[in-house]
């Protein structure tokens, strides 16, 4: 009821001032953004995705995007929730917008089309759009670069992108996900395409797909012992990136986060697909 009450006032507080004051984020690409825009003082808590830049490390936490609790976020008296698509759930959602806060869901596409819609979100949601432009031209500018670098090898790699789920649980990136997105910038190839999303490897899936490399975010990583536990898995040791010990590991928020950093993520993961040409 108080945190209700408090965020109630900081909302109403706001919107006489003009401008948001009081931001919480759900999203750690919509964080970057707003770090980026040079409003990072503005920010009052974010999620656990939200892990760079690393001033995020000293601020209060409101938990993971998708399992949102109304009154943690609300003890943090914010005026503006920006969050990512996938935040939820919607009844905490709902609860929010019942106590005051405005809540802004931004835009999901894993494209160089989607980076400047978040981007443009952002800047909208804090009234500083002029700036938000200037982010745009500029990331663009850095992305058509890097693509270009990457386009300039003519091999095109197999790339099997694993993420875990739960106990021991793994997961094969399919088509039309951010991972398959993120490679292809890169110069690589997806190297399952026989589903959509995100679903459970077995065995045939990864003998089938027969990944040149594999790819995984940090975390996945070591939630899997390390990349050569990872690559000693029956599923995959048998696979040509398993016999060759090609594993890549890249921070997953840069990796999928496309935001300002997709660049840096397209430069990375192209040298690493390439570099060994």
């Amino acid at each position: 009821m108080i945190g209700g009450l408090l965020a109630l006032a900081g909302a109403l507080s706001a919107q006489a001032e003009g401008a948001p004051q009081r931001i919480v984020i759900a999203g750690g690409d919509l964080t970057e953004i707003v770090f980026a825009l040079g409003e990072g003082e503005r920010v009052v808590a974010v999620d656990s995705t939200s892990s760079y830049p690393p001033e995020t490390e000293t601020l209060p936490k409101i938990g993971y995007m998708r399992r949102l609790a109304p009154e943690g976020v609300l003890t943090t008296a914010p005026d503006l929730l920006l969050a990512g698509a996938g935040a939820g759930p919607d009844s905490a959602m709902d609860r929010l917008r019942q106590a005051g806060v405005d809540v802004r869901i931004g835009p999901d596409d894993p494209s160089l089309d989607g980076v400047a819609a978040k981007i443009r979100f952002v800047g909208d949601a804090l009234d500083r759009r002029d700036e938000a432009e200037a982010l745009i031209d500029r990331v663009s500018g850095q992305l058509a670069a890097a693509i270009a670098a990457a386009g300039e090898s003519e091999a095109s790699p197999r790339v099997l992108f694993l993420m875990t789920a739960g106990r021991n649980g793994v997961l094969a990136a399919g088509a039309d996900t951010s991972a398959q997105a993120i490679i292809e910038l890169a110069g690589g190839e997806n190297a399952v395409t026989g589903f959509n999303g995100y679903k459970p490897l077995s065995a045939e899936v990864a003998l089938a797909s027969a990944p040149d490399v594999l790819l995984m975010p940090t975390h996945a990583a070591e939630a899997m012992g390390g990349a050569e536990t990872a690559l000693a898995r029956p599923e995959l040791a048998a696979t040509p990136a398993g016999r060759a010990k090609r594993v890549v590991v890249i921070d997953g928020l840069l990796l999928l986060g496309f935001g300002p950093r997709t660049p840096e993520a397209v430069s990375t993961l192209a040298a690493a697909l390439h570099g060994a040409e």
